[in-house]
């Protein structure tokens, strides 16, 4: 069995990962476009992914410090790979340069690519590597998509791929409304992720023509401020029917707790989240049970997870889609769309496109908008869907 997805946009339809061999892209593309030119290419130091005439270069952090720089850079390589398998025939080819996951390390992984040739860049993945690479990149004229979540260093041909907080804060308070609920409050980390879902929020809010009765920010992992604030809420939260608590792990549940301490009127009340709370702390508490969150739809990412954990031994983790659905999105462009394959014209066809995690499309400021499914925590410790993601982009999105 073969799954299809679509490309969308571009008139383009892409076969993307199945459940069993990787599928062949030539009769859906049609002929390559790239125009391979009788020049000698630059010659390429280090490791290279794929045989195409297109370069493309993947920035990743495989000297960065610690084991997690290490296993993300191996985790981006393999599915950038498996993306190139999958996709039979693709005409780039990966040069893959290692930034250390610095600004330092991001320049001169990008100066190296661009000077191999590199029309478009993938990666980096952290903030500041991002910048370097970006800096560099963007006085080249080549644009980055890259994977951090950071949306400080978007814009001016950065691209971010990653899961954004906007884009789970619109999809979740758009889904409240629609279920009659009306009155808002919410609990926020005092930093920078905070401040972006606040600001997202109060967008999101007035846009349902709901209103927001109040807003309390903790400072991050302080038990005893989290405590405070959310029994200041308690002593108003008789008057609203939704609870925005984005941040994940155990701050959902002890909110929860606190509130029900303090004999809080939660009698109505709907907890909602983001993405952040599809972890076993928030799944498999007992009082989160019935609340709401956004996300990606994990059909399509199940059946790649199926794949990669048997060609590489060991499952993914969930962010690997990024650097597959990154591969094969400058693959198919370099199929589809020829010498305008790498614009900003093309990366923001405002149709977008659909990968493993469902559609998605970048804006001219450099964000990604993402169609999102919602989830409801069951009593069975799991994550149900109630809402599905959507397969195009509605005027909602």
């Amino acid at each position: 069995m073969k799954r299809t997805l679509q490309v969308v946009g571009l008139g383009i339809t892409a076969v993307l990962a199945g459940c069993m061999a990787g599928p062949n892209y030539s009769n859906v593309y049609g002929p390559s476009t790239s125009p391979f030119e009788a020049d000698t290419p630059p010659q390429v130091s280090g490791e290279v992914i794929g045989s195409g005439a297109v370069r493309v270069g993947l920035l990743l952090p495989m000297s960065g410090d610690g084991q997690t720089a290490g296993s993300v850079a191996t985790l981006f390589k393999n599915s950038a790979q498996m993306a190139l398998n999958d996709f039979q025939g693709a005409d780039i080819q990966l040069l893959v340069k290692d930034t250390g996951g610095t600004f330092e390390g991001g320049q001169a992984a990008a100066s190296a690519a661009i000077a191999e040739g590199a029309e478009l860049i993938l990666g980096p993945v952290f903030a500041q590597a991002v910048e370097g690479a970006s800096s560099v990149a963007r006085s080249s004229g080549i644009p980055v998509v890259g994977f951090s979540s950071d949306t400080s260093v978007a814009g001016n041909g950065t691209y971010l791929l990653s899961y954004l907080p906007e884009s789970d804060v619109n999809r979740i308070v758009s889904y409240a409304a629609n279920q009659e609920r009306r009155s808002f409050a919410a609990l926020l980390p005092n930093n920078s992720y905070g401040a972006v879902a606040e600001a997202t929020f109060r967008q999101a809010v007035g846009r349902t023509n709901g209103r927001i009765v109040m807003v309390e920010r903790y400072k991050p992992g302080d038990a005893s401020d989290i405590r405070s604030k959310v029994t200041n809420l308690g002593r108003s939260i008789g008057q609203v029917d939704t609870l925005f608590i984005p941040e994940g792990g155990g701050v959902p549940p002890f909110a929860m707790q606190v509130l029900t301490e303090n004999a809080a009127n939660i009698g109505e009340l709907k907890l909602i989240g983001s993405g952040q709370w599809n972890t076993p702390e928030v799944l498999q508490s007992p009082v989160m049970v019935g609340s709401w969150f956004p996300g990606p739809d994990n059909r399509s990412f199940d059946q790649f997870s199926q794949r990669y954990t048997s060609a590489f031994g060991q499952p993914p983790a969930r962010n690997a889609s990024l650097a597959y659905d990154a591969t094969i999105l400058a693959a198919g462009l370099v199929r589809s769309a020829g010498p305008d394959r790498f614009t900003d014209r093309v990366l923001t066809n405002k149709d977008g496109f659909l990968g493993i995690d469902g559609v998605f499309r970048f804006t001219s400021a450099g964000m990604s908008e993402r169609g999102l499914a919602v989830y409801a925590v069951t009593s069975q410790g799991k994550a149900e869907p109630v809402a599905a993601a959507p397969r195009s982009f509605a005027p909602q999105f």
